[in-house]
């Protein structure tokens, strides 16, 4: 596992008061959880939404929940979203999946979080597998400049 990423020099240059944790393999966020420490709620999913062509954003969403797609279109006036697929989301960020974060990306994105990673200490990836920062969730919102917004439900169980 490196030492560093894009990820990790963007969170050391961003001033942010936060906590690397380094872990092996997970097969499901339950284990991310335990291995980081946390809740499973308090793991912060970023998610990559495309609004149209050339234009995608990063959605924080908490473990627990998925993105409420009738919500975040209503934040965002939009008719359509969708998300795009795991090549396209590395082109847009420079993470694959499972490493993305909002921290470090190839282009600036704006943010969009939901209103739950407020008033908490979170986990968020930080940009390889096993490796994630845990950081105040309202310090996190401010150094990214996020939106925050009602923009998930809870995740149904299968």
């Amino acid at each position: 596992m490196a030492d560093t990423n894009p990820a990790l020099e963007a969170l050391a240059a961003s001033g942010l008061d936060y906590e690397v944790t380094r872990h092996g393999p997970v097969g499901s966020l339950a284990e991310a959880a335990a291995a980081r420490g946390v809740r499973p709620a308090d793991i912060v999913k970023t998610m990559v939404v495309r609004r149209g062509e050339g234009d995608h954003l990063l959605v924080l969403v908490p473990g627990d929940r998925t993105i409420s797609w009738p919500k975040l279109r209503q934040l965002l006036g939009v008719n359509r979203l969708s998300m795009p697929d795991a090549d396209a989301a590395f082109a847009v960020t420079g993470f694959r999946r499972g490493t993305i974060t909002p921290f470090g990306t190839t282009q600036p994105l704006p943010v969009v979080a939901d209103e739950r990673v407020r008033g908490r200490r979170v986990s968020i990836g930080a940009g390889a597998h096993g490796v994630a920062a845990t950081v105040d969730g309202d310090a996190l919102i401010g150094q990214l400049g996020a939106q925050t917004a009602d923009v998930t439900e809870a995740e149904q169980l299968r």
